[in-house]
C-alpha cells in the first residue's frame, strides 16, 4: 500500500451523447437520501427558519416562504408559522441548523409534527450570473431523531449556457424557482439508490479497514476545521458528506444537532481539529462506531463568469474498535477539469464542486479495494 509523503502529512492534522449527458448535471447537485421512514403527501412538518451559511445578505424569508409552497404542493402539510414561532419562543429555540433530542421529542409532544425540516443556504447572489445552493434534510421528532431525507440543489444562471447562450439565465428569480423545485423533488424522491451528479475520485486515497459487507455503522460528522477563507466552510462541506452518506444505507448518520448538542454540553471546543479525545468523547457518549472529520483548505466560489470554482479538503474516519484511522482522502478540484466544449461538464458553483468531490470520497469509502491511490 502506499500514498505520497505529501498525502500523509496533510491527513494528519468525447461523443456529443456524452457531453450533452454532462451538461445536464454541470453546475447543478440533487441528491437525496432516505431511512426505512416515508415521506409522502400528508407527512406533517415543521419547516425552521434557514440558517444561512451564504456568509452574506439573502432574503430568508422569501426563499423559506417559496420552498414551504413547493412542499404544500406535494401535499406536505407545513406546520403554520404562528405555532412554530409559539413553540420556538417556549423552547427558546434559536439555532435552526439542526435538532436536539430534546427539542425532536417537544416538537412531537407538543406540535404533533412527523419530522422537522432544517434547510441551509449555502450560495446566494442575484449579481449576474446568479447563483444559489440549498441543502435541506427532514429530521424525525421524538425521542430518537433520526434523518428521514436529504437532498441538495445548487445550480447558477450561466450552469449550461448552450449554443449563443440560449440557456442562460439571468432573472435570480427564475433560477431560484428552479432551484427549489429541484430540492423539494429530490426531498420527496422515495428511491435515491442510483447515483444523481457527477462523482470526483479524490487525489489520494488510504483504505486499510474494509466496513463489513453486512452490517449498518452510526456515524457521527464532526464540522471540518476551516482552514479557508471562506465562512462557514467547514459546516458546509459536512453537510456534503452527510448528505452522501445518509443515500447510502449501509451508514445510519447521526443528525448533526445531536452532535452540536453533545460537544456544547460536554464543552468541547475544537479549535485546532477533532483530538483524541474528543474523539473518545464521541464515541462513548455519542454511541458512534465511526467518526468522520477532517479541514477545508480551501473552499473558494467565483464572481463572474471568468474564473472556476476551487475545493481542497482532507477527510478521514475513525473506527471505534481500535481508535485508528481506517480510512482517509486528499482532494481538490477546480471547477472547470473536466470541461469540454461550450462550458460542457463545467461546475459553476463551488457547492456542485465540493458535492461531486464528496460523492466520490463515500464512493472510496465503500469500496472493498483497498489500494492506496497517490
Amino acid at each position: 500500500m502506499t500514498s505520497s509523503k505529501n498525502f500523509f502529512s496533510r491527513i494528519a492534522l468525447g461523443a456529443l451523447v456524452v457531453i450533452t449527458a454532462l451538461a445536464g448535471c454541470a453546475g447543478s447537485t440533487h441528491s437525496a437520501g432516505s431511512s426505512d421512514q416515508a415521506v409522502s403527501a400528508g407527512t406533517r412538518v415543521a419547516v425552521l427558519p434557514l440558517d444561512n451559511l451564504s456568509g452574506g445578505v439573502a432574503p430568508l424569508k422569501l426563499i423559506r416562504q417559496e420552498f414551504i409552497s413547493r412542499l404544500q404542493a406535494e401535499g406536505v402539510v407545513v406546520l403554520p408559522d404562528a405555532e412554530l414561532d409559539a413553540f420556538m419562543a417556549r423552547r427558546r429555540l434559536r439555532y435552526v441548523g439542526g435538532i436536539s433530542r430534546e427539542d425532536a421529542a417537544a416538537f412531537r409532544n407538543e406540535t404533533g409534527v412527523t419530522a422537522v425540516v432544517v434547510t441551509s443556504l449555502e450560495l446566494y447572489n442575484e449579481s449576474y450570473p446568479p447563483r444559489i445552493a440549498l441543502t435541506a434534510r427532514m429530521v424525525s421528532t421524538g425521542n430518537d431523531p433520526r434523518i428521514i431525507r436529504m437532498a441538495s440543489s445548487a445550480m447558477a444562471g450561466d450552469d449550461t449556457p448552450g449554443i449563443l447562450g440560449i440557456g442562460l439565465i439571468d432573472n435570480p428569480k427564475v433560477l431560484r424557482a428552479r432551484a427549489i423545485d429541484r430540492l423539494v423533488t429530490g426531498l420527496m424522491a422515495e428511491n435515491s439508490a442510483g447515483q444523481v451528479g457527477p462523482s470526483l475520485t479524490p487525489a489520494s486515497v488510504f483504505h486499510n479497514q474494509p466496513l463489513d459487507q453486512g452490517k449498518k455503522y452510526s456515524v457521527a460528522v464532526l464540522p471540518f476545521f476551516n482552514k479557508s477563507s471562506r465562512r462557514y466552510a467547514g459546516e458546509i462541506l459536512a453537510l456534503h458528506f452527510i448528505r452522501e452518506l445518509v443515500r447510502n444505507d449501509r451508514f445510519s448518520v447521526i443528525e448533526p444537532g445531536v452532535v452540536r448538542q453533545e460537544l456544547l454540553q460536554y464543552r468541547v471546543i475544537m479549535e485546532d481539529g477533532v483530538s483524541l479525545a474528543d474523539a473518545e468523547l464521541v464515541f462513548g457518549v455519542m454511541q458512534a462506531e465511526l467518526l468522520l472529520t477532517g479541514n477545508v483548505n480551501d473552499y473558494e466560489d467565483t464572481q463572474g463568469t471568468s474564473n472556476a470554482p476551487k475545493v481542497d479538503f482532507t477527510a478521514l474516519m475513525l473506527n471505534r474498535n481500535n481508535r485508528r484511522a481506517g480510512w482517509a482522502v486528499d482532494a481538490h478540484a477546480k471547477g472547470d477539469d473536466r470541461m469540454y466544449l461550450f462550458d460542457f461538464g463545467r461546475l459553476s458553483t463551488a457547492n456542485a464542486l465540493a458535492a461531486a468531490m464528496t460523492r466520490g470520497a463515500v464512493k472510496t469509502l465503500i469500496s472493498t479495494n483497498l489500494t492506496a491511490q497517490p
